[in-house]
């Protein structure tokens, strides 16, 4: 019997020495798991980038994750809004102007504000790009473009986000950011994987970067590591290093080109009143001030001239001679390098795919050649809208959306990409059919300030919540429960064992 009964008292005691220890371990557990089963939860972070081109600013508001992937974000665009008036490069000049592109500012502000939750404002980055148009002002004079961009800085100040600067970018850094751009939107710099996280395709090849502007355009392709000087970048995106093969040619964009060329068709005229132009449709004439020619410095003046001196055009539709002198614009000839594209800018044979945006796109859209074609398709394109008279490329269907500014220059720009393409970046039938002409990738505009918001997304700190796997009353609950148990074991040994030692 006495065997029994203190068989009977280890067991309790042995049941409460347990429920003690699975009491003590679970205390445990359940602070372990409250201090280190943590996870974050990431806010979205915004910024703003203006592109201010030499023809008009747009104004980008982008979005990502505020968990970044390699120190560098998953970027979206959520608005492009068009600022109404002329390029900055044209401001203090005409005061109604200048209204003008103010109100544009000022309503594209005021929508992108609206986009953005009041409390992110602070932590939105604000940048103002200028590229080609401001980088000829600041040749041509310093001081007013100096002006112009302290204007801009100061009104840019007064919105209630993180205003970083108003400046002029470079043409490499524009042609690098354009790059950027094109591989992030195709995939090839970050995609997801089956298990819908992101990763890096290792591995993947990029692609090639061209951009037409206004007053210049640019080329970038990715190239060997081992290739070097000054048009060789290394950049480092989602932890990968890549060398860029980037150059931007002033004066070579879209307009600017078009002046060059009107510029020689007025020196090889020797009656003002009735100029011969091989570019412009038959039945197309126009009257034009020289200041629209001249008033650059992509063209030279001539000794005698006058601002407002009218020029009248008659266009001829010649093909032949319109591609005679858009080629004349070019140096295909000088170069000191293994290989040169023009004007005796080195480059580096061009491989692999190219996206043609901006200039490139709207000519080749207008020409009927939008996305993927052939060197000889566009090549036939290209003669075939220079020799249709005017009255033929207004009523055509596809072309009626298009307005005459716009569409009595393809006939020009087309001989000009033409000509960049082939006989200066040196694409042949083959490589030719590896060059998209294309807007926008994934309804996203190809412009280079997401290449930009993608490299300044590695500066921007994210705001994060560590938020516990139990809440703080389940916490403080079980807390409490297991401590609980913790002290009524504890007595419940004690009293067993004192009745065992008395």
């Amino acid at each position: 019997m006495a065997s029994k009964r203190q068989m009977g008292y280890k067991c309790r005691i042995a049941g409460v020495l347990l429920l003690l220890l699975a009491s003590i371990a679970a205390l445990v557990a359940v602070a372990v798991i409250q201090d280190t089963w943590k996870f974050k939860e990431y806010s979205l972070e915004y910024g703003i980038v203006i592109d201010s081109g030499s023809s008009r600013s747009n104004v980008y508001l982008y979005e990502w994750p505020g968990e970044k992937q390699n120190e560098t974000g998953v970027v979206t665009e959520i608005m492009n809004c068009r600022v109404s008036g002329a390029g900055i490069s044209e401001m203090k000049v005409d005061p109604q102007k200048d209204e003008a592109s103010w109100n544009g500012f000022r309503e594209c502000m005021r929508n992108v504000t609206k986009a953005i939750p009041v409390e992110k404002h602070k932590t939105t980055i604000l940048f103002l790009g200028a590229t080609a148009g401001m980088r000829l002002l600041h040749e041509k004079d310093e001081e007013k473009s100096d002006e112009i961009l302290g204007s801009l800085r100061e009104y840019l100040k007064t919105l209630p986000f993180n205003f970083q600067n108003a400046s002029i970018l470079s043409g490499q850094e524009e042609g690098l950011y354009g790059w950027v751009t094109v591989n992030y939107l195709m995939g090839n710099l970050l995609t997801k994987n089956l298990w819908n996280l992101y990763a890096n395709p290792e591995g993947e090849k990029t692609i090639g970067s061209m951009d037409l502007g206004g007053a210049s355009t640019q080329i970038a392709f990715a190239v060997q590591e081992d290739l070097r000087g000054p048009d060789y970048l290394h950049v480092k995106l989602y932890g990968y290093p890549y060398n860029v093969y980037t150059h931007s040619f002033l004066c070579y964009g879209k307009n600017e080109a078009g002046k060059r060329i009107l510029d020689k068709i007025v020196k090889e005229s020797s009656d003002p009143s009735y100029i011969i132009n091989p570019c412009y449709p038959e039945g197309y004439n126009v009257t034009m001030m020289a200041s629209e020619i001249y008033d650059t410095e992509c063209t030279k003046k001539p000794k005698d001239y006058n601002p407002d001196r009218e020029l009248f055009m008659v266009g001829t539709s010649n093909s032949d001679k319109c591609g005679s002198l858009v080629k004349s614009i070019f140096d295909f000839k000088t170069c000191s390098s293994p290989q040169c594209s023009f004007d005796g800018v080195e480059q580096p044979p061009v491989v692999g795919d190219f996206m043609a945006y901006s200039g490139f796109f709207y000519t080749a859209r207008g020409l009927g050649n939008e996305g993927a074609t052939d060197l000889i398709t566009f090549n036939n394109s290209v003669r075939k809208f220079c020799q249709s008279h005017w009255t033929v490329l207004r009523a055509s269907e596809e072309r009626k959306m298009i307005s005459d500014h716009y569409l009595k220059t393809y006939c020009y720009s087309g001989h000009y990409v033409f000509a960049m393409l082939a006989d200066g970046y040196k694409f042949d039938k083959e490589t030719w059919k590896n060059i998209n002409f294309q807007r926008e990738v994934k309804k996203t505009s190809i412009v280079w300030s997401l290449g930009y918001m993608l490299s300044m997304s590695n500066m921007i700190p994210s705001e994060v919540k560590e938020i516990p796997p139990l809440t703080n009353p389940v916490f403080v609950g079980l807390i409490f429960l297991f401590s609980a148990l913790i002290i009524i074991t504890v007595v419940f040994v004690f009293v067993f064992l004192i009745r065992a030692c008395y």
